[in-house]
This record gives C-alpha cells, sequence and structure tokens, in this order.
C-alpha cells in the first residue's frame, strides 16, 4: 500500500524484486568507462582485419565488441531505472509551464479527499469534461 501523503499513481521503482537502491548497482563512471572502452574497441575491430592482424585477434575484438554492447546497454537500463525512480520521488514542473501540470491538478484533488480520510471517487473532477491534458488515462 501507499503511505497517505504519496499519490496512488505513484508506485515505487522496482529492481530485482525490491525497491530500487541507487547505491547498489553501476554508476554513472562506469557507464563512461564501458562507452570509452566500446568506442575504442568498435574503431580498433575493422582497422585490425585493415593492418592484418591475426584472425584471432580481429575475432576476439569482434567477441568484445560485442559483449560491451550487452554490458553497456544493461548499464544504461539500470541508470534510467535510477533517473525514473528519482523523478517518481519529486514532482519537477516543465520549465516553460505556466500552467498546473496534470499530476499537480491530481494531487490537488487528492488532497482534501486524504484529509478528510475518504478516497477520491473518480479521477475525473471536471463535470464530465476531458482532462486538463486532453490525454485520457
Amino acid at each position: 500500500m501507499t503511505s497517505p501523503e504519496e499519490p496512488s499513481s505513484v508506485r515505487p521503482v522496482e529492481y530485482k524484486g525490491e525497491p530500487l537502491d541507487s547505491e547498489r548497482g553501476p554508476g554513472l563512471g562506469c557507464f563512461r568507462f564501458q562507452v570509452v572502452l566500446l568506442v575504442v574497441v568498435i574503431i580498433l575491430t575493422p582497422l585490425s582485419v585493415v593492418w592484418r592482424w591475426p584472425t584471432a585477434i580481429s575475432a576476439a575484438l569482434l567477441f568484445l565488441t560485442i559483449f560491451l554492447l550487452l554490458f553497456a546497454g544493461q548499464t544504461v537500463i539500470f541508470l534510467l531505472r535510477l533517473v525514473t525512480a528519482d523523478r517518481r520521488e519529486g514532482r519537477r514542473r516543465p520549465l516553460g509551464s505556466t500552467t498546473p501540470t496534470v499530476g499537480e491538478l491530481e494531487d490537488a484533488a487528492a488532497k482534501p479527499a486524504t484529509e478528510a480520510g475518504t478516497a477520491p471517487e473518480s479521477a475525473d473532477h471536471n463535470d464530465g469534461g476531458p482532462p486538463p491534458s486532453g490525454v485520457r488515462e
């Protein structure tokens, strides 16, 4: 269940069945190292063929490229989950927005209901009209 001050639409981001902990897993420095190494290997692999290095070295570079692509891709996914978890903790307003966002409208509508001890009956609180963003959930 969610806590009373947390909107019901916000769920914790899970990683391996538990809430995501930013202290566990690879960081941005690890990702940068992987990308630099991947760029070097991607450049070096075709050059090893042009320079007529032994076939075993060219094949090893090719397999290393595939291996690094796998790890860099997994690190990107983990870092994107961290960003998602960070953004869900506190809502951020778009820089150019002068009107309240849909999330702010939902929070304002849910706040009086949670203070009174009742849950909102529906997500559409504007007398049957479309949601403020024009997007239906």
